[in-house]
């Protein structure tokens, strides 16, 4: 069983930056590929960005050249840089951890608000 524990979410104004975190509870942090998803009130929840051990990271067109995915293996922990806030980013973000190879995220975080105003 792996706990993920986010934070780093709050209220910001539109072209701010914001750094999620998110720490997973497990010895064995290399073996799993880690995302970011997010859900806005009224729409389904969405993929936002995946990195796997080694550096590979796949990004959502909507947030590609804003933000960045990364992690530290060393301390179990996946990293969301959000530069250049938009409204339309406001939503409840999750991190989520999948064994690498496998398709299905069977781990996630309780989630983080991110609030972007106008």
């Amino acid at each position: 069983q792996v706990q993920l524990v986010e934070s780093g979410g709050g209220l910001v104004q539109a072209g701010d930056s914001l750094r999620l975190s998110c720490v997973a509870s497990t010895r064995t942090f290399s073996i799993y590929t880690m995302g970011w998803f997010r859900q806005a009130p009224g729409k389904e929840r969405e993929f936002v960005a995946r990195a796997m051990w080694g550096g590979g990271s796949t990004y959502a067109d909507s947030v590609k050249a804003r933000f960045t995915i990364s992690r530290d293996n060393a301390k179990s922990t996946v990293y969301l840089q959000m530069n250049s806030l938009k409204p339309e980013d406001t939503a409840v973000y999750y991190c989520a951890a999948r064994i690498t190879g496998t398709r299905t995220y069977n781990y996630w975080g309780q989630g983080t608000q991110v609030t972007v105003a106008s």
